[in-house]
């Protein structure tokens, strides 16, 4: 059985020139304003990517270098989402969900035995649980953030009811910030109908059993479920505490 489900060589880089070209014209064309990101991203990508492939091996040999490895994943992911959630200086913030999410179920499963005490098991299982904590933390704090700015009116009228501000701000922001849960629920309860995830497809291409590559789908499904709603939890209520905090601050929640 071969070990990858692409061909490799030059029509490969050809057709992710073209794919890369593709979503950027048609970006721009549609003037979603993302032409040049797209570009960036996938070059980004493949620098990083290519990094890593070759550092990976001396990585996973040492426990040492798979910590710092596990923590380097963590600031990048608490960077990037800070960025999407406030430009404002207490967008570090954004690292609590993404660490308490992610890093809480990995040291979980290390204690139970599940996941191996070695850089190979740890470096996938951490890495794909932090992805699904930063982009829930992402989209939980700008729904949470866009609807405290464009409901400040209800806000302040909470506020002059006599709620505090965190339950005023509460009020208006939850349900917003729930709908950040909604790609990893759609993507579990479509599993095996619409897609065939990652994991699925590589364990089934590493030699596995198609048995054995449903049950790794499954607990890397559920285990997403789980990092993301702890992590949109946290984000809503560092939103509502006023540790992130829209660009333009509501001044009766100053202070």
């Amino acid at each position: 059985m071969s070990s990858t489900m692409l061909v490799l060589g030059p029509k490969l880089w050809v057709a992710l020139a073209a794919l890369t070209a593709t979503a950027a014209a048609v970006a721009r064309i549609g003037r979603l304003g993302h032409g040049r990101q797209i570009v960036v991203a996938a070059v980004r990508a493949a620098a990083q990517l290519t990094a890593v492939s070759l550092l990976i091996a001396a990585i996973v040999a040492s426990l040492p270098a798979t910590a710092g490895f596990v923590v380097l994943m963590c600031a990048v992911a608490s960077g990037t989402a800070a960025r999407r959630i406030t430009s404002g200086t207490r967008g570090w913030w954004a690292a609590v969900p993404i660490v308490a999410g992610s890093l809480a179920v990995v040291a979980a499963l290390l204690a139970a035995g599940l996941v191996p005490l070695r850089g190979i098991a740890i470096i996938p299982v951490a890495g794909i649980l932090i992805g699904g904590a930063m982009t829930a933390t992402s989209l939980a704090g700008r729904r949470a953030l866009d609807e405290v700015t464009g409901r400040r009116g209800e806000v302040e009228a909470a506020l002059a009811l006599g709620l505090s501000p965190r339950d005023a701000v509460l009020l208006v922001c939850r349900d917003a910030a729930a709908q950040a849960l909604i790609p990893a629920l759609d993507q579990t309860r479509t599993v095996g109908l619409v897609t065939l995830p990652g994991a699925f497809v590589g364990v089934l291409l590493g030699g596995a059993s198609p048995v054995e590559a449903g049950v790794t789908q499954l607990f890397v499904l559920v285990g997403l479920l789980a990092v993301e709603a702890v992590a949109v939890v946290i984000t809503v209520e560092l939103v509502a505490r006023g540790r992130l905090r829209p660009a333009e601050p509501i001044p009766a929640l100053a202070g």
